[in-house]
């Protein structure tokens, strides 16, 4: 019998029991018909991702998705548990966090004023990038994703996908080992869309760790490794495709989850 030798899956992001509540606004209230003003967005979320893989977090619109990776970028804290990058804790080291970490949203928005080149040198210099290093950067990123022809266009005179691509580029001047992205093709052409799929599997075969949020079946398919469904701000099944579809296509087998945990039927 032949002795199993393979590594075990080193862990890189960790979410421990993660809570978080907001307080709504009046208008919000009414809306939502929450007479409280206060909404849970996330109720005890735990969930690992590996060094390598690319982890998708699925679930509709409002179900805690970008509040998660917005606690894991160290943009906002949670009100209680934990989550940690490559051993660091987002709540008591955040700064660790993010020199490890590139953040990418659909919602950053560049000012329209600055060119690429300016934005790019700026962050660079905010990372402690030497002007070699991020000539030499900068050289790698925008040909990569064909900004060089605009590097000295202001931003608001920009393509939506161009927009895009400079947000990417700028998002990973430092070559972070985690990558956290926010719906990466919302709004997004076919063309651009085809760029940013093919960076991100592009990232995960040089071992980059990659975690997306998305409602898109098709994007979890084509790209993860692992998934995890969040309803609610609660994981409601996680494992891999295989073993979350359990032989269906994963837009059936998400109804099915939702179902059960919506009605408990």
């Amino acid at each position: 019998m032949q002795e199993n030798t393979a590594e075990p899956l080193r862990e890189i992001i960790r979410a421990e029991n993660v809570r978080k509540t907001f307080t709504l606004s009046r208008k919000q209230r009414a809306l939502e018909k929450n007479p409280s003003g206060r909404k849970i967005a996330l109720d005890g979320l735990s969930f690992t991702g590996y060094e390598g893989e690319i982890y998708g977090l699925l679930g509709p619109n409002g179900a805690g998705k970008t509040t998660m990776l917005r606690i894991l970028s160290t943009l906002i804290r949670p009100d209680a548990g934990d989550a940690f990058i490559a051993g660091h804790s987002v709540v008591k080291e955040p700064e660790k966090v993010r020199s490890s970490i590139g953040f990418l949203t659909s919602e950053l928005k560049l000012e329209d004023f600055f060119t690429p080149a300016y934005l790019f040198g700026f962050f660079g210099k905010l990372h402690g990038m030497s002007d070699g290093a991020l000539a030499a950067r900068r050289e790698e990123l925008f040909s990569r994703f064909g900004i060089s022809d605009f590097a000295e266009v202001k931003v608001g005179d920009l393509s939506t996908g161009m927009k895009q691509k400079v947000s990417i580029a700028i998002s990973i001047i430092h070559d972070p080992s985690v990558i956290i992205f926010d719906e990466p093709t919302n709004g997004l052409d076919v063309l651009t869309a085809k760029v940013v799929t093919d960076f991100l599997e592009e990232m995960k075969a040089q071992g980059k760790s990659i975690i997306v949020s998305t409602h898109i079946f098709s994007l979890v398919e084509k790209l993860c490794d692992r998934v995890g469904i969040i309803i609610g701000g609660r994981m409601a099944a996680e494992g891999t495709l295989a073993e979350v579809s359990c032989g269906k296509s994963l837009e059936d087998a998400f109804f099915d989850i939702y179902k059960r945990t919506v009605t408990g039927v």
